[in-house]
C-alpha cells in the first residue's frame, strides 16, 4: 500500500512539472527595439586619400547618408568599396549602409579625419574582434529563403568534392565542361558545374547561358529558345589556367521539362571560340538530391 501511494505521489510531482513547464513556454515576451539595434562599424574618413572596406562577397547595395561622402565599387572586383569625404573638414558624424550578395547588412558610422588611423579595413577581420550578430536580408528574388541560408547551401555545394554525375560532359579544343552535380532545396536548383583546362592556353569564362530547346531544333541555328534566370552565382575562379580546374554553383528556380525539351547549358570563352554545351533531360531534374544538411565551416 505504501509502494502503490508513493508511485502515485511520485506521478502527481511529474505532472505538477510538466505542467508548470508548458506553462513557461506559453508567457509571451516582448523584445523593445532598443534590443533589435545593430551596432554600426565605425570608419574614418578625409578628402585627400580613400579609404578601402573589403567585404567577404561581392557588394549588392550602397546607400550614403549625407553628401559629405562618395563612394563606389573598386571595378572589376565586386567586393572592394572605396569611400572618401566629398567636402573637407565636415563636422556632423554622417553614416552609410551596404548589402551585399550574401544578403548581409553592414551599418557604418563616418567621421572625419585629416589624418586616418586606417584607411583599409577587412570585414571579415572586424566581425572576429566583435561580438556582433549582422542582419540578414531578404531579396525578393529568393521569394522569402533566407539569403546567408542560400548562400551557406552554395558554399557548401562547392566545397564538396563527389560527383553525383557523370555522363553530361562535353569536350573540344582541350575544354572538358560538365555538370558535376544536381540538387535541390526549397523549390532551388543548384547546378554544380565544372571546367577543366587541359590545354597549354588559359580559359576565361565570358558567360554560362541556361536555356530550354526544343529537341526537334537542336540543329536549327535560329530558334526561339527559352533563356532561363540564373538566381544566384557562386564561382570564385573565372579564369582556368592551363592544366587546372574550376567549378561553379549556380542556382535557379526550380521547373521540369516536356516531352519534347531539354535543357541546355552553354559556356562561352571570352575574346576566345572554344564555346561548349551540355544537355540535360527531365529525368536529370527530378533526380536531383535534396540537401538535408550542412557543414557549417568555422574559422
Amino acid at each position: 500500500m505504501n509502494t502503490q501511494k508513493s508511485h502515485y505521489i511520485l506521478i502527481m510531482l511529474l505532472l505538477l512539472l510538466v505542467s508548470k513547464a508548458f506553462g513557461q513556454d506559453s508567457v509571451t515576451t516582448y523584445i523593445s527595439l532598443e534590443q533589435a539595434k545593430l551596432e554600426p562599424f565605425r570608419i574614418q574618413v578625409t578628402y585627400n586619400k580613400t579609404s578601402h572596406l573589403i567585404f567577404p562577397t561581392s557588394i549588392r547595395y550602397v546607400d550614403l547618408g549625407s553628401n559629405f561622402l562618395v563612394a563606389n565599387k573598386a571595378e572589376p572586383i565586386g567586393n572592394v568599396l572605396r569611400v572618401k569625404s566629398a567636402v573637407r573638414d565636415f563636422e556632423e558624424e554622417t553614416n552609410f549602409s551596404v548589402i551585399t550578395e550574401d544578403g548581409k547588412f553592414y551599418s557604418f558610422d563616418a567621421s572625419y579625419s585629416s589624418y586616418p588611423e586606417i584607411l583599409s579595413y577587412d570585414l571579415v577581420k572586424l566581425q572576429r574582434g566583435m561580438e556582433r550578430q549582422d542582419a540578414d536580408v531578404l531579396f525578393e528574388d529568393l521569394k522569402g529563403s533566407s539569403t546567408s541560408f542560400t548562400w551557406l547551401i552554395m558554399e557548401n555545394l562547392y566545397r564538396k568534392s563527389n560527383r553525383t554525375i557523370k555522363h553530361i560532359v562535353s569536350k573540344s579544343y582541350g575544354i572538358e565542361f560538365s555538370v558535376r552535380a544536381l540538387h535541390v532545396n526549397d523549390s532551388k536548383f543548384y547546378f554544380t558545374l565544372q571546367v577543366k583546362n587541359q590545354s597549354n592556353v588559359w580559359y576565361a569564362i565570358e558567360l554560362v547561358n541556361f536555356k530550354i530547346v526544343d529537341k526537334k531544333n537542336l540543329k536549327r541555328t535560329v530558334v526561339q529558345d527559352k533563356i532561363l534566370e540564373k538566381v544566384r552565382t557562386y564561382f570564385p575562379e573565372r579564369i582556368i589556367a592551363d592544366h587546372s580546374d574550376s567549378k561553379g554553383i549556380y542556382m535557379l528556380d526550380q521547373f521540369t521539362l516536356l516531352k519534347d525539351q531539354v535543357l541546355e547549358i552553354e559556356i562561352l570563352e571570352k575574346n576566345g571560340g572554344r564555346h561548349l554545351k551540355v544537355q540535360l533531360e527531365n529525368e536529370d531534374l527530378v533526380r536531383a538530391r535534396v540537401i538535408h544538411s550542412l557543414t557549417i565551416k568555422t574559422e
